[in-house]
């Protein structure tokens, strides 16, 4: 089974950004916007984001008046998220009324209150960290939906060695091990299929290496102070979508439509799973969505620190 086209998963990106919104630990969230306005370098703020998708963590920070006088560098390694970033970002500041200018491959904002470079950049996170590694620093870095996709283990050291001293991080909806739908099905089949389901998170694998975890937030903890970083606010921060009388909010059953597509990718052709028994389930959980029926509960964390 194949993935589905770059143009779907941007607008699952996009279906899912009110749902991060209100699934962001709040805790998490203020203490990193304390942080920043306690900041006294007169220098632009340096933020970095890996994994930046579409650029919706960019819009939240410059929403929320976390980025005044910056330069923000987000990265990913789909070049179709990148030009879509771009292209949202321009969107973004002629709504608001704001500037924007193109200084080579720099956006550049500028409103009464801020002004914020923007480098958006397609490249593999390893050939990033190669590059970068010993020749630049960053003051914030940020990771939203992503640490799951890689190896803790080796990857969040050299992560946080792009850090000044004492420069802050923010890792936000790391997946944490429970996948819920509601109603139940078949009781056993719904443990034995996110049981499998979580398995291949386990064995993912990229370029040849391991790639991620379903067990991501709680072991979060361990590998920062592994690397020498202090936590200062961590919490829950679980994606919860549900109908309410007018049916799901915004895009979000197309969002969720998604979810029991990734299930489906990831388990087809499990050598532990009978087709017999997954095509049925899925198909239920869609109808599901149609009907406005199911209720959807991913376990996540939100961790904030500094070096």
């Amino acid at each position: 089974m194949s993935s589905p086209p770059a143009s779907d998963y941007i607008r699952y990106l996009a279906a899912k950004q009110g749902l991060d919104d209100r699934s962001l630990n709040r805790q998490v969230w203020d203490h990193l916007a304390q942080a920043l306005r306690e900041r006294t370098d007169a220098a632009p703020l340096r933020v970095l984001e890996v994994g930046c998708g579409i650029g919706t963590m960019l819009e939240r920070l410059l929403t929320g008046g976390l980025l005044t006088r910056a330069a923000y560098t987000g990265i990913d390694v789909q070049a179709e998220f990148i030009r879509e970033a771009r292209r949202r970002l321009q969107a973004y500041a002629h709504a608001r009324g704001a500037g924007i200018t193109e200084d080579g491959e720099v956006l550049v904002l500028k409103n009464a209150r801020q002004e914020v470079r923007v480098t958006l950049e397609a490249v593999e996170l390893a050939d990033f960290l190669n590059r970068e590694q010993g020749n630049t620093t960053w003051d914030v870095l940020l990771a939203h939906a992503f640490l799951d996709l890689i190896d803790l283990p080796t990857v969040l050291p050299r992560l946080l060695a792009l850090l000044v001293t004492g420069g802050l991080f923010a890792f936000t909806l790391n997946f944490d091990g429970a996948t819920i739908f509601e109603p139940v099905i078949d009781p056993d089949l719904d443990r034995r299929i996110m049981t499998l389901y979580h398995h291949t998170m386990d064995s993912r694998r990229h370029r040849g290496v391991a790639a991620g975890s379903s067990l991501t937030g709680r072991r979060l903890f361990q590998h920062l102070k592994e690397a020498g970083a202090t936590v200062a606010a961590a919490g829950a921060s679980d994606w919860v979508v549900f109908p309410g009388p007018a049916g799901y909010p915004g895009d979000e059953a197309y969002f969720l439509h998604c979810i029991i597509d990734t299930v489906a990718q990831a388990l087809h052709g499990h050598p532990e799973l009978d087709r017999g028994l997954l095509k049925p389930w899925l198909a239920a959980r869609h109808r599901q969505i149609d009907s406005c029926e199911l209720i959807y509960i991913a376990h996540q964390l939100d961790v904030m620190g500094y070096i």
